[in-house]
């Protein structure tokens, strides 16, 4: 009679190769992803449908092509615009910032950190309204 062959026991170690190179290869991905994901991309803002802000008791701030500020309808430069929007301002109503899709985003944000900083709490911004699309199966 033969003798049946014996059989090993199984090892119970891991063999973290595998794990460590699939590790290594994620770590790689991320770091070359990480810095594309801090870039801003251009982007062209789309029009939207809003609520409306109450229109008496608004105050408007403008920001035209050329980087000319208005409290209502008075022309300001950025170092002017804190105290003429006190005087404006009752301090209570929001604030609409009202601004050329060609300035610079980085000066509409000067405009609202400046009001901010006098006190206005409630800043909306204005925008155009998108155009009205027809209903599916309905013809313009």
């Amino acid at each position: 009679m033969k003798r049946p062959a014996r059989r090993e026991n199984p090892q119970a170690e891991l063999n973290l190769t595998n794990l460590i190179d699939v590790v290594f290869a994620i770590l790689v991905v991320f770091m070359i992803t990480a810095p594309m994901m801090t870039r801003g991309v251009k982007v062209d803002l789309p029009k939207t449908e809003s609520p409306r802000m109450e229109e008496d008791r608004l105050l408007r701030v403008s920001v035209d092509k050329g980087g000319r500020i208005y409290v209502g309808t008075v022309a300001v430069d950025l170092e002017g615009f804190g105290p003429e929007l006190l005087r404006q301002w009752d301090g209570e109503s929001p604030v609409a910032i009202n601004s050329d899709e060609d300035v610079p985003y980085g000066a509409v944000m000067k405009v609202v950190a400046r009001a901010q900083a006098v006190g206005v709490t409630k800043v909306g911004f204005l925008t155009a309204e998108a155009p009205v699309r027809p209903e599916r199966g309905e013809r313009r």
